[in-house]
């Protein structure tokens, strides 16, 4: 472990995207206008995702995990209650577990636009991420760090895999919006690149391949933040709960300053071929924190999923001390990985009775766990 260098922690702020419910059925409920609207006289805006079934909270930005942790409160009781106020049921679940009918676009020209150009992809969508952003000097950083990150990113998407039920069946995988994710051209683990420029470039290509709309839809797992000095790391399902959100972002805000050290120090970035990535990443979104996943940043071969998350903390240690978040972090991880994270609470809720009532139950109490 090395030194992290730090004479000021980056700040950090993370957005949750939500699925809105019926309240008796489960069913994806299309009132992200309507909850918008009732959220906003509770001094919290509420982002329209590109179905109408979904809303997103952005935090402001914190400077320690217990501000982070008191935001994310404050916005999902607000956007709970807004819910509940328009009818519906907030759940911080990556996918509906009930058989949807379909996901009607949000009313916005842009995604009207996405919707005619992607078909099927677009109108199957329906699927909640979190966000993290983690201040850093400009583009060219968030770019070296995007790719210092890339072998620590199937251990996130399994830490906080939370899509286990879809369509009323178990999908056999922890993560199952990383699968459907993944339909996007723009969507997955993001290359390496030498350079903004040689990222600014790529975007380019695809634009004008028409892979992409617009620079909005850079949908890579790390990226450099269009809006935001930052970079911004996707790769995860929205967390279950809250203190499953607080330890996945305070993670990746470690992880960040410990690659960024390590580029100081010209370490070397290490070499992954995009077929090696992808097969981690499937194998993190089919087995998530109940398997074995692959060591990437060891000798790539398959360790218990608990075996890796305990290295990653020791790995971060410096960081998390500068932080003053080591031992949270530590007693985090060992909760999530004694009670479970949101997919494994969705199978347990699941293998009862099959029937997928029990895991709507289960994913809305995980949701207001602890606000």
């Amino acid at each position: 472990m090395g030194r992290v260098d730090t004479p000021e922690p980056p700040t950090y702020g993370v957005e949750e995207e939500f699925l809105l419910v019926d309240p008796r059925t489960g069913e994806p409920a299309p009132l992200n206008t309507a909850v918008a609207e009732h959220a906003k006289r509770r001094g919290v805006d509420l982002e329209l995702e590109l179905t109408s079934c979904q809303v997103e909270t952005t935090s402001e930005v914190a400077s320690s995990s217990a501000d982070l942790r008191a935001e994310l409160i404050r916005l999902r009781r607000a956007a709970s209650e807004a819910a509940g106020e328009a009818g519906a049921r907030l759940l911080a679940v990556a996918l509906p577990p009930t058989l949807p009918q379909h996901f009607p676009v949000t009313d916005k020209p842009r995604y009207g636009k996405i919707a005619e150009r992607f078909g099927m992809i677009a109108h199957e969508q329906g699927i909640s991420g979190c966000h993290v952003h983690v201040a850093v000097a400009d583009r060219d950083e968030a770019v070296q760090v995007s790719n210092r990150l890339r072998p620590w990113l199937p251990l996130l998407l399994a830490l906080t895999a939370n899509s286990a039920v879809y369509r009323n069946a178990d999908t056999g995988h922890a993560s199952w919006r990383s699968v459907l994710w993944a339909r996007w051209p723009s969507a997955g683990p993001p290359p390496h690149f030498d350079s903004a420029d040689e990222y600014d470039a790529a975007v380019r290509e695809m634009l004008a391949s028409g892979a992409m709309l617009d620079d909005g839809m850079v949908y890579w797992d790390v990226r450099p933040s269009a809006n935001f000095p930052t970079v911004e790391v996707r790769v995860a399902d929205v967390p279950a709960t809250v203190a499953d959100t607080v330890l996945f972002a305070t993670l990746v805000r470690a992880l960040v300053m410990t690659v960024l050290a390590e580029g100081k120090r010209g370490e070397p970035v290490p070499p992954i071929a995009a077929h090696v990535l992808k097969a981690a990443y499937w194998t993190a979104a089919r087995y998530g924190l109940d398997g074995q996943l692959v060591d990437l940043p060891g000798d790539r071969a398959l360790r218990p999923a608990a075996e890796l998350l305990y290295a990653l903390v020791d790995r971060l240690e410096p960081a998390l001390t500068v932080l003053g978040d080591h031992d949270m972090v530590r007693t985090e991880v060992e909760r999530v990985l004694t009670t479970g994270n949101g997919a494994m609470r969705q199978q347990r809720a699941w293998r009862r009775n099959e029937d997928v009532s029990d895991v709507v139950t289960e994913v809305a109490a995980a949701t207001v766990e602890g606000l």
